[in-house]
C-alpha cells in the first residue's frame, strides 16, 4: 500500500484498513519522520506498516527491519523475563530480594521483595547522588550503589516510577538467580525461541541497522551528526509554554522527578552513542522494531505463535494484577500498574482494561490483549512530548479497538 504524502509501505488484512489510515495520518497530522506499526492477532499479523525515513539528510527510507531504540518499551521484555522465571520455578516474585542479593538489606531495605521491584513500590527510583553515565553503563557501580543506599520513602507505602533504576534492580536479581545478565537471558529465553530482532545491549556489527533517534526538537537537518543534533538541541525552548506538573517537576532542581531523570543525565542524544546502545540498560535502550516488538507480546496471549506460548494463561493473569494504583510519586498523574507491566489507564489506554505492557518516552508502544488476542509493537524515530496521552500511538490503539469489539 501507499500513501501520497509519505512513502509508506507494508500490508494489512482486510477489515483492519482503519489501522492503516490511523497510521499514515501520524506522518501527515503528528510528524511522525519514521516509524513503523505490526499488530497480531489470534497468532497471525493483520497489519505490518512502515513508513517515513530513517534519517531526514539521507533519505534513507524507514522500512520493517530498521531497528530502534525503544527506551521505557524495555521494561516490558524486562518484565517478561522476570514472569518467565517465576513459571518456571526458579525466580518467587514475593520473596525477599536479599535471597538472591544479600547486599541489597542495607539500610532498612531487607523485606522489599522482587515484586516490589517489578511494581515501582521499592522506593529506589533514584540514585541518592549524582552518578556518571560511564559507571551507569558500566553495571558494577550502579548495582552497588542501588545496594548501598536507603530508600527515597518506604518501600510498599506507595508507588514511583523507576525510569532507569527499574532495570538493574530487576536485572541484578536475575543475575544472581541465573548466572546469565538480563540481557543474555532475554537473547537466549525470549529472543531466541521467538526468532526476535530484539537486543538489550546491541551486538556492534548491528549499529549500521539502527535509525538515529530525533530529540524532542525537530529533526536535524542537514546532517545527523552528533554536533547537528546537539546543535537542534540547544536551539530549542527548554520546554513549551503550558509545562505540566510532570515537566514541570522534571525541570525542578531538588524534586525527585528531578533526579530520576538526571541521575544519571541521559538526555536523547546520548542514546545514539555506539557505548549507550552497546551496553545493557534494562529499563531503557532496548533495540528492536515493531514486528517483534508485537511478536513478543503476541507469545503471551492466545496460542502464542508459531507454537511458541511463554507465558501461560495463569502467569499472565498474576501479571496483570493491579499491584500500585492511583497518583506516581515521580510521573505525578494516577497510572495502574502489574508485576513490570503498566496495565491500561486514562494516560495510557490499551484496547481494553485487561491489556498489558509498556510504553516508551518520545512515543513507542508494545502490549497484549488476552481478551482481544492482540499483540502490538510501534516503534518511532521522532520523539515528541506527549507525557500523558500520544495522539500517535492513542489514534491508532483506538481504531484497533473499534475494530476488535465491532
Amino acid at each position: 500500500m501507499t500513501d501520497t504524502s509519505t512513502s509508506i509501505g507494508g500490508t494489512v488484512a482486510p477489515g483492519y484498513e482503519r489501522v492503516a489510515e490511523a497510521f499514515a495520518r501520524n506522518f501527515s497530522h503528528h510528524g511522525d519522520v519514521g516509524a513503523a506499526l505490526c499488530v497480531y492477532r489470534h497468532g497471525e499479523v493483520v497489519a505490518d506498516l512502515w513508513g517515513g525515513v530513517e534519517d531526514p539528510a539521507t533519505g534513507t527510507p524507514y522500512g520493517p527491519d530498521t531497528l530502534q531504540l525503544v527506551f521505557s518499551s524495555t521494561k516490558g521484555a524486562t518484565a517478561l523475563c522476570a514472569n518467565l522465571l517465576a513459571q518456571r520455578g526458579e525466580l518467587v516474585l514475593d520473596a525477599p530480594v536479599v535471597d538472591h542479593w544479600p547486599e541489597f538489606g542495607a539500610e532498612g531495605k531487607a523485606a522489599i521483595t522482587v515484586r516490589d521491584l517489578l511494581s515501582h513500590r521499592a522506593g529506589l527510583a533514584a540514585f541518592d547522588e549524582r552518578i556518571s553515565i560511564e559507571d551507569f553503563i558500566a553495571w558494577g557501580p550502579a548495582v552497588e550503589r542501588l545496594a548501598a543506599q536507603a530508600p527515597n520513602w518506604e518501600p510498599g507505602t506507595a508507588h514511583g516510577y523507576h525510569a532507569l533504576t527499574f532495570g538493574h534492580l530487576v536485572g541484578e536479581v536475575v543475575r544472581r538467580a541465573t548466572g546469565r545478565t538480563l540481557g543474555r537471558y532475554f537473547a537466549d529465553e525470549v529472543a531466541a525461541p521467538l526468532g526476535l530482532d530484539f537486543h538489550i545491549g546491541l551486538p556492534p556489527e548491528l549499529e549500521p541497522r539502527v535509525a538515529p533517534l530525533f530529540d524532542f526538537a525537530a529533526p536535524p537537518r542537514p546532517s545527523a551528526t552528533d554536533e547537528a543534533i546537539a546543535s537542534v538541541e540547544a536551539a530549542a525552548p527548554a520546554a513549551p509554554v503550558d509545562l505540566g506538573p510532570l515537566v514541570t517537576a522534571m525541570i525542578t532542581k531538588g524534586t525527585l522527578t528531578y533526579r530520576v531523570f538526571t541521575r544519571p543525565p541521559l538526555r536523547i542524544p546520548r542514546f545514539n552513542e555506539p557505548a549507550v546502545r552497546e551496553a545493557e540498560i534494562p529499563a531503557a535502550n532496548g533495540i528492536t522494531n515493531a514486528r517483534s516488538l508485537a511478536r513478543m507480546y503476541a507469545s503471551i496471549v492466545g496460542e502464542g505463535v508459531d507454537g511458541v506460548r511463554l507465558l501461560d494463561p495463569a502467569q499472565v493473569d498474576e501479571a496483570r494484577q493491579v499491584r500500585s494504583e492511583g497518583d506516581d510519586l515521580v510521573l505525578i498523574y494516577p497510572n495502574r500498574i502489574g508485576t513490570g507491566f503498566f496495565l491500561s489507564s486514562p494516560s495510557t489506554p490499551l484496547t481494553s482494561r485487561g491489556a498489558l505492557g509498556h510504553s516508551g518516552m518520545g512515543g513507542s508502544l508494545g502490549f497484549a490483549d488476552p481478551e482481544l488476542e492482540l499483540g502490538f509493537g510501534y516503534v518511532m524515530n521522532q520523539a515528541q512530548q506527549h507525557p500523558d496521552l500520544d495522539p500517535r500511538t492513542h489514534e491508532v490503539v483506538r481504531a484497533l479497538k473499534a475494530i476488535c469489539t465491532a
